[in-house]
């Protein structure tokens, strides 16, 4: 008799568990199917145009202090940059402030012909050549100088591309000065060079230091 009463006795726990089991996994999977819906996201938004200008400087300003892009190569993209940003400041002042659906598309376009030529001239065969000499170092140090003006946005577009004319003039004088004197520079051309890069200097500095900013804008 008490063998009977505990199979009995049992039973109905058991049976108790199987159930605790089964409404467990039911929970499980309903919570791993809200969790699936819940989990989808919707699509990032747009960069909006004062994004991508930042975005555009950001990676011109580390191919600067990379070496991967050259003075030519900086100056050019800064003035195509700035013809970007001038023509939308037009754009802007012509509508009260804002851009039209066509005027963004159009400045959407040039902005990914411009991203396209960044990543061409960071990726070809030219790059920055400094070497050890003291007049390697101190373009060098120019070029830092510059490319931190950049990300910190107290070089605007127009300015940088002054400065990086300004640079690609002192390395092509220093270029051909080096081949007709077999790779070196006379006491007189380093002279020369180095009074050259004081006043690019201080031209840097006073741009970096002028009421002009990259102004960004939605």
């Amino acid at each position: 008799m008490s063998f009977q009463f505990s199979k009995w006795k049992i039973l109905p726990a058991g049976v108790l568990l199987l159930g605790t089991v089964a409404v467990g996994q039911d929970a499980s999977s309903t919570g791993s199917s809200t969790q699936g819906t819940t989990t989808t996201t919707a699509p990032a938004p747009k960069p909006t145009i004062a994004q991508r200008k930042e975005n555009q400087q950001d990676r011109i300003a580390n191919g600067v202090q990379s070496g991967q892009l050259t003075a030519g190569e900086t100056s050019k993209l800064e003035t195509k940059e700035a013809a970007i940003n001038g023509e939308t400041r037009a754009d802007r002042a012509a509508n009260g402030g804002k851009l039209t659906a066509a005027e963004k598309q159009q400045v959407n376009k040039q902005q990914n012909q411009l991203s396209k030529q960044i990543y061409n001239d960071k990726h070809n065969a030219n790059t920055a050549q400094y070497g050890n000499s003291k007049v390697g170092q101190r373009q060098e140090n120019q070029q830092d100088r510059i490319a931190q003006g950049i990300k910190s946005g107290q070089l605007t577009a127009d300015e940088t591309a002054k400065l990086e004319n300004q640079q690609k003039g002192i390395n092509q004088q220093v270029k051909a000065d080096r081949a007709a004197n077999g790779g070196k520079l006379t006491t007189g051309e380093k002279k020369q060079v180095n009074k050259e890069q004081n006043a690019a200097s201080k031209n840097i500095y006073n741009k970096k230091h002028n009421a002009n900013t990259q102004q960004p804008k939605k």
